[in-house]
């Protein structure tokens, strides 16, 4: 009990461990470039949370994850050497882009401006207050307080004459350019200029008509261009020669550009999109890219068996498939939209025709070669569209059931990947053909439900559909005639329901909080799940069945173990999880949150290392993990109670006998005692082929073994007296102690066995009592109940070779009466464990639970 309630106070999670986030590239604070000199490359790096990661222009392919910071980055800068990014009031520099090698303290305010300078960093905060840091001895080198009421510090850059200008304009961009003393100011109006700051003189002027200037960038490459970003994800590009816009890439981005770089003296721009200007005109094409959502998602599904593609679909409209693997392996699906071809000439932002986001979808791999393979509906529409993964865009049929007024709710994809399934809020449920997109179908005369339906599935065979609805029913049809077959009334409305087409169990989520468990062969509510305190977003089973992992609105994730029917893993999050996936492998559960645009990955613990399920107290409370990618490194003293509770599990030694009413067995390999009984049998195989050689002659001097007092070697033969075993049995016979002589045959051969229980004989030198104090040692380990199985071999052995001696020997006939005693009472008492279990395992089989 001591050891279960420490188990209990372990912070976290007993089966899942953050492991990583998918789809997280950058944030809204602007990228940095770097070139490294030995590989002769660039890199850049984008924060992302509390860590930054580090990518190759080249291949777009990260290289590095840093560790996390207590608190989300709030400036990133980057020099040569190292990496400087701010949190709060501190700055921290990493080394290789992974370990933090100084921190600098000294800011009352947050840091919200770095800028490497030599030796030197400069930082601001949000205070006015300027700090020039020495970054070897983290020593302040000169410290600058400006009025806040007079100006606020938006920006500082580094000019190529080693001088340091501080612009002193709210919301303001300052960046250089190829021309010496020549910086480029891109303000909130959308004005664009471009200032000498050794003459103090405006060169030129520009106008951005769609929005404030959020990042400038100049090409070095011999081409007079400058780029200019906005909020709405436009691109301008400006001749300054003759001081006029020449082009502009429209909907580059659909969220703001944070951040805009031109490689030195290469024809590449960088905004987490690799662009090359290789086209007349000066316009840009996409060479690169690394997207994710830019809206947080709303559903996540692992698409095949392989458990490495989620398909992911977002707030923003479209459906993506992310790779554990790489993210060179990610791709779009694209936005829905009613017009295909439409789209593709307007683009998405200018689609009239497009759709809203998705809200749940569903996805079947067995024919996806052939046609579409996902089925999707969107937020307030009755149309359901389909989409192909294999071609990575949205499919060629629309289904829409002749119902204009309603929408659908809930989709499934029979597992041949044949036929989609369709329920409506009206209360419909419509079957249509994936491949030709014809109506096939719907259940129910006039409709299924009486009200919206919530869920449907259909089994691993396309022999039954079930159904859920909000008029608190599930019924199950038959999926090829229709018809219904069973009605369940439900004690509250159901909110969503998730079939396990391996196990056939159906979990509901109802409106109350509550999961209940219906067995499909049987048709009976088998179990029932309550301790969530909100909305239950989503369920996941494990693959094998075994486990239902829930999420909902109160930040918790609990699994359920369905064969106890308890609790034994809850754990909080900071943001509630709004969809759940469990991979098919079962190495990782998949999670999305609340205003989150990563999907996460937490790592089964149970695959790789033992772990102690145990039910949940009702009292247990759970503690909060942060999300993977933005977890910090854990308390000593917790990895320190977690390490010692796992070493005192791996050193658990079981005890010899478990209890003493329970018959315990030896444990030795069969071949030390099962052919006691067979050694005549044996011998008669092993027999040797040729008669035995005459030895030679004996040397006159009889050899002797080395020591102080010398042996001589000779074989008595049958001449040899009382064995240890015989004399320890005869100790017996006075101290009334078997644990010597039973230890002592534990250790020998069958051979050896053999001869030390002919040699109780009087025919073989031995005495009667001897042999009645053997038929007292089988009688010692039946009565303690241990070594079971060598008691029955010693004893049938025993008989073999001294039946007929022991009949005409009454005080033998005596104890032998007593040895069969307790052998029937052992056995009796065996016998009726054994029935009791079997009577409980054929009730398990047959019963309805």
């Amino acid at each position: 009990m001591e050891r279960e309630n420490r188990n209990c106070n372990i912070k976290g999670s007993a089966i899942f461990s953050g492991f990583r986030a998918l789809g997280l590239y950058s944030n809204h604070l602007a990228h940095m470039l770097r070139f490294h000199k030995k590989h002769r490359e660039f890199y850049v790096l984008t924060a992302v949370g509390q860590c930054f990661h580090a990518y190759n222009v080249k291949k777009l392919g990260i290289v590095a994850v840093s560790n996390a910071l207590p608190e989300d980055i709030s400036s990133l800068a980057a020099d040569r050497m190292l990496v400087y990014a701010a949190y709060g009031k501190l700055i921290s520099a990493f080394a290789k882009n992974k370990e933090v090698v100084h921190t600098y303290t000294g800011h009352q305010a947050d840091v919200h401006l770095l800028l490497p300078f030599g030796d030197h960093l400069i930082s601001v905060d949000k205070d006015n207050a300027v700090i020039i840091w020495d970054v070897e001895s983290e020593d302040t080198y000169l410290q600058i307080s400006y009025d806040k009421a007079s100006f606020e510090v938006s920006y500082a850059l580094l000019m190529d004459s080693e001088c340091t200008a501080t612009s002193i304009t709210l919301k303001v961009c300052v960046y250089t350019t190829p021309a010496v003393d020549v910086v480029g100011v891109g303000l909130a109006s959308g004005r664009i200029i471009i200032h000498n700051i050794r003459f103090d003189e405006t060169l030129m002027k520009f106008q951005q008509d769609w929005g404030p200037v959020t990042a400038l960038s100049f090409r070095t490459d011999g081409h007079p261009i400058m780029a200019s970003g906005s909020p709405i994800g436009h691109i301008g590009l400006w001749d300054l020669e003759e001081k006029k816009l020449v082009s502009q890439m429209w909907d580059a981005h659909t969220t703001a550009i944070a951040g805009l770089t031109f490689l030195q003296n290469e024809p590449y721009g960088f905004v987490l999109f690799v662009w090359i200007f290789d086209v007349a005109g000066g316009d840009g094409r996409l060479l690169r890219h690394r997207t994710g959502h830019s809206a947080p998602p709303t559903k996540i599904q692992h698409n095949d068996q392989s458990g490495i593609n989620i398909l992911s679909a977002g707030q923003d409209g479209t459906l993506q498939s992310f790779s554990t693997v790489h993210e060179r392996f990610n791709k779009s699906l694209g936005h829905g939209t009613l017009n295909k071809t439409r789209a593709k000439k307007k683009g998405v932002t200018h689609d009239t025709a497009k759709l809203p986001a998705i809200t749940t979808f569903a996805s079947e791999t067995a024919r996806q070669s052939d046609w579409d393979g996902i089925i999707a509906c969107h937020r307030g529409f009755l149309v359901t569209t389909t989409w192909n993964y294999q071609k990575g865009s949205i499919g060629a049929h629309k289904l829409e059931p002749e119902l204009w007024s309603y929408v659908v709710q809930a989709v499934d994809i029979t597992s041949c990947g044949n036929f989609a399934v369709i329920a409506l809020s009206s209360g419909h449920i419509d079957v249509y053909n994936m491949q030709s997109g014809f109506h096939r179908g719907h259940f129910g005369k006039d409709k299924a439900h009486a009200g919206p339906v919530r869920g449907v599935s259909v089994d691993a065979l396309n022999q039954l559909t079930v159904s859920v609805g909000a008029d608190r029913l599930l019924k199950i049809w038959r999926f090829k005639s229709k018809e219904l077959l069973h009605t369940h009334s439900l004690p509250a409305a159901p909110a969503s329901s998730l079939l396990h087409r391996d196990s056939g169990m159906l979990a509901i989520a109802l409106d109350d909080f509550t999961v209940h468990i219906l067995d499909m062969e049987t048709r009976r509510a088998v179990r029932r799940f309550s301790g969530h305190r909100g909305q239950i977003n989503d369920m996941t089973f494990s693959p094998d069945g075994r486990w239902l992992i829930t999420a909902s609105m109160d930040c918790a994730i609990r699994t359920w173990d369905l064969p106890s029917g308890s609790l034994v893993d809850c754990f909080l999050v900071d943001a509630a999880a709004v969809s759940l996936s469990m991979s098919p492998t079962g190495n990782f559960l998949t999670s999305s949150h609340v205003d989150g645009l990563g999907i996460y990955l937490w790592s089964n613990s149970t695959l790789c290392s033992m772990v102690s399920l145990r039910p949940l107290p009702a009292d247990y409370e759970p503690t909060v993990i942060m999300l993977p990618g933005t977890c910090p490194s854990k308390d000593t003293e917790e990895e320190e109670v977690l390490d010692a509770d796992s070493s005192e599990m791996l050193e658990y030694i079981s005890p010899a006998q478990l209890d003493e009413h329970l018959v315990t067995l030896s444990l030795l390999p069969d071949s030390r005692w099962k052919n006691l009984l067979h050694l005549d049998i044996i011998k008669k195989k092993n027999k040797p082929k040729e008669p035995p050689k005459l030895p030679k002659a004996a040397p006159f001097f009889i050899p002797t073994i080395p020591g102080l007092v010398p042996h001589q070697v000779v074989n008595l033969g049958v001449l040899a007296q009382k064995s240890t075993f015989y004399l320890q049995l005869e100790n017996a016979l006075d101290n009334n102690s078997y644990e010597e002589p039973v230890k002592l045959l534990r250790e020998l051969g069958p051979s050896a066995i053999e001869t030390e229980l002919r040699a109780l004989s009087p025919d073989m030198g031995g005495e009667v009592r001897v042999m009645q104090s053997f038929l007292k040692m089988i009688s010692s380990i039946l009565q303690s109940k241990r070594d079971f199985d060598l008691a029955q071999a010693y004893l049938a052995l025993f008989l073999k070779l001294h039946l007929r001696f022991i009949a005409d020997q009454p005080e033998l006939m005596e104890e032998a009466e007593s040895v069969s005693a307790h052998l029937e009472e052992t056995w009796m008492s065996m016998q009726t464990l054994l029935n009791q279990n079997i009577c409980l395992l054929s009730y398990i089989k047959s019963a309805l639970l």
